[in-house]
């Protein structure tokens, strides 16, 4: 990302004004035509204060944007694009994939483009919101994975502002925010440092943000030691449904199993077959999230190799907090 003067939150794209209005029509229509069309209500008796600042690229968008008066917000589905959400000030109630999520200062949101959301900002919210075309994530997906993709990416909505990957997601994006602020990036339109900064900020949302895909993104961060882990790693991947014994990996890998094991440990900070349960999990998880021709979780356990459903249960709310059902 270009080197910024530093610029407080609260002066992000300053300077991009598209909106200042008192009237609800207005904002209605001028932040649809930013977004999507959708429905917009306000508390009665609130007085509505919207301020928007909006800079738009190839395939992201960013925007500052706050209502003033607490807003009821039905947007549907997004269809077209992602829509990441980083409360500044306040907070705000999403329902999204059958979840509600409390957004404010740990806590923002992103919401995927084929499920229906409903929205209520408080009053004083005040977002950052990184819009990413839903065909431009797809594409550097693909790239990053080294593979097609068998549906759309999906992301669990709720991001976690203490952790690492949503603390790294908050400084890529204020980041960008601050470069176009300061004139270092789409004050003059596209050029090799906006195409840059689009693919990056689509690269870190996917490496940052649990989703259905971030088993594949795993597995090509982790680059083997030696050859032989490497064939390792391809003999699990291709074999997850086989009953594997860890003797049948360490021969594939031309290796002993005192050695295969030292090997995972150094690479993977685990055992082999550790890295066989998790690698199912994943599996797992990315079945078990797709909306259309779903499988039962039965079906789905026996597909990734376990065998046992009340292990299988076990291990999958111990490594993703929920239930195989509930997810």
């Amino acid at each position: 990302m270009a080197q910024t003067d530093p610029v407080p939150t609260k002066a992000l794209l300053s300077g991009f004004s598209i909106l200042r209005t008192e009237d609800l029509s207005e904002a209605r229509a001028v932040v649809g035509r930013a977004f999507c069309d959708h429905r917009l209500g306000i508390r009665r008796g609130s007085r509505l204060r919207v301020r928007h600042d909006h800079v738009g690229g190839a395939e992201v968008s960013l925007n500052t944007l706050g209502y003033g008066a607490e807003v009821e917000i039905d947007p549907g589905q997004l269809q077209r694009f992602y829509l990441l959400q980083f409360p500044l000030a306040g907070g705000a109630r999403i329902k999204h994939r059958g979840e509600t999520v409390e957004a404010g200062a740990d806590t923002a949101t992103i919401l995927n483009p084929d499920r229906d959301t409903r929205m209520i900002w408080g009053e004083g919210c005040r977002k950052l919101l990184l819009q990413i075309n839903r065909g431009h994530l797809e594409r550097v997906a693909e790239d990053l994975t080294g593979a097609p993709l068998q549906g759309p990416v999906r992301f669990d909505p709720r991001v976690d502002l203490t952790r690492a990957g949503g603390q790294r997601l908050f400084r890529q994006v204020t980041a960008a925010a601050r470069a176009a602020t300061c004139g270092h990036l789409w004050r003059t339109g596209a050029g090799l440092n906006e195409t840059w900064a689009e693919r990056e900020l689509a690269t870190v949302l996917l490496e940052s943000q649990p989703s259905n895909i971030s088993h594949m993104l795993w597995r090509t961060a982790q680059v083997p030691t030696s050859r032989e882990l490497r064939r390792a790693l391809d003999y699990v991947h291709a074999n997850i449904s086989e009953p594997l014994r860890v003797e049948d990996i360490a021969r594939e890998a031309g290796l002993n199993v005192r050695s295969l094991q030292l090997g995972f440990k150094a690479a993977y900070g685990v055992s082999p077959m550790r890295y066989l349960r998790d690698v199912r999990l994943d599996a797992a998880r990315y079945l078990l999230s797709r909306r259309q021709n779903r499988e039962s979780v039965t079906q789905v356990a026996y597909s990734v190799g376990f065998t046992h459903l009340g292990r299988f249960s076990q291990d999958y709310r111990a490594r993703f907090g929920t239930s195989p059902s509930a997810s």
